[in-house]
């Protein structure tokens, strides 16, 4: 008897079990579904041939991303979404691994690998009040990639790596992002010309880097891009670097608003014209805090100066002192004394020994975008003190 009832409860229990993990297994249309709930902002959508599920991975065959300013939807093909967890109607997923490109099309061939995403939070209720209610990725990888013409590589990269972080309180998001080994073959230019000016500055084949680091606050909805730089070996960095204000959630939830509106009108000359009127009336709850662009020269500046003199019969440096001497009267038509004098300056002493040169644009106080744009159009020089512009050189 006592043995029975050890069976009968051993079977109850396995019943028990056996039901509990059924009740409580992935769904992976859901998780589909809510994907893209979260997409539908962004007027995009992802659908699949089908979807399988095995344990905590899903996988979506055949995946194709429909956007609505796209001809025609992008094949994806097989998605792998691994090591999914539910969380009171949200999903995070450790990976997200994407099949690798390979598309050969009219002569071009573009090819990349070890595509993939970590860290994926699907919002339960997607909208812009917090970073929790976004669907954000902590990194985002792309391995080799390149594209051929003819069967010549003409462009490729070693890899690509964004990543994206959270404060504690959900209220800032800061990022980076680096695209390294970047190689251009310039040599297969078909214009003479350029062909010309690519061989006598040496940049047949031109390599380097991209990146960027920035932060945003919610709140203020204050975008800082700290660091935008082209990096080029043997020609030198260009590093841009802004602030703005009012980029707040419920502005962009309005800019997308006024997208999906212009897409819908059958009319589509009449959407657009009433999109720039309704993007000009959201630039006005912006305002600027400043920026700057600065070049360090890593040896281009001197090739350039030797090309271009020779096209006139003089050297690199009898060309620069040419230079030197026509800028003050090329520059007194901007009747602005002050920029005038701070560019001559500048310029004369990157001439003399190309180091770096640097153009900002730092106001005291944030300025909204209107006030901007009104004095632009009234009095340009009022604005140049407005902003705050200085123009230096090897500093």
């Amino acid at each position: 008897m006592k043995l029975n009832r050890t069976f009968g409860i051993l079977l109850a229990s396995t019943a028990f079990f056996g039901l509990a993990n059924s009740a409580f297994a992935l769904d992976g249309n859901e998780v589909l579904a809510k994907i893209n709930a979260a997409l539908e902002m962004s007027q995009a959508k992802l659908a699949a041939a089908s979807v399988e599920v095995d344990g905590d991975n899903v996988t979506l065959t055949g995946a194709t991303l429909t956007v609505s300013s796209a001809p025609q939807p992008l094949s994806l093909g097989d998605i792998s979404l691994e090591e999914v967890a539910e969380d009171e109607g949200s999903y995070d997923i450790g990976k997200v691994t994407f099949q690798d490109l390979n598309v050969d099309k009219d002569g071009t061939k573009v090819t990349a690998s070890d595509i993939y995403m970590t860290n994926m939070h699907v919002p339960a209720t997607p909208d812009l009040s917090t970073v929790s209610n976004m669907l954000l990725a902590e990194t985002f990888h792309v391995g080799p990639f390149s594209v051929a013409a003819n069967g010549k590589e003409v462009f490729s990269a070693s890899e690509t790596n964004a990543n994206y972080s959270i404060d504690d309180d959900e209220t800032k998001v800061d990022f980076d992002m680096a695209i390294t080994g970047l190689k251009a073959d310039l040599s297969t230019v078909p214009d003479p010309k350029s062909q010309e000016a690519i061989k006598a500055l040496g940049l047949e084949t031109v390599a380097g880097e991209i990146t960027m680091k920035g932060d945003w606050t919610m709140a203020d909805g204050k975008m800082t891009i700290s660091e935008y730089a082209f990096d080029f070996n043997d020609i030198g960095r260009i590093d841009l670097n802004m602030s703005l204000s009012g980029y707040t959630p419920a502005l962009i939830k309005s800019m997308q608003e006024a997208v999906k509106t212009a897409e819908q009108n059958p009319d589509k000359a009449a959407g657009q014209q009433a999109l720039g009127m309704s993007m000009m009336g959201l630039m006005a709850q912006l305002s600027y805090n400043g920026a700057s662009i600065r070049f360090d020269d890593a040896g281009i500046t001197a090739k350039v100066l030797d090309y271009a003199g020779k096209q006139q019969g003089v050297d690199g440096k009898q060309f620069a002192q040419s230079i030197k001497g026509m800028l003050p009267m090329m520059l007194g038509q901007l009747n602005m004394p002050d920029l005038q004098t701070q560019i001559v300056s500048a310029a004369n002493a990157f001439l003399d020994d190309p180091k770096s040169l640097t153009v900002s644009a730092e106001p005291a106080q944030p300025l909204p975008f209107p006030q901007i744009m009104g004095a632009g159009m009234g009095n340009p020089a009022d604005l140049v003190k407005t902003l705050n512009v200085k123009v230096t050189a090897n500093d």
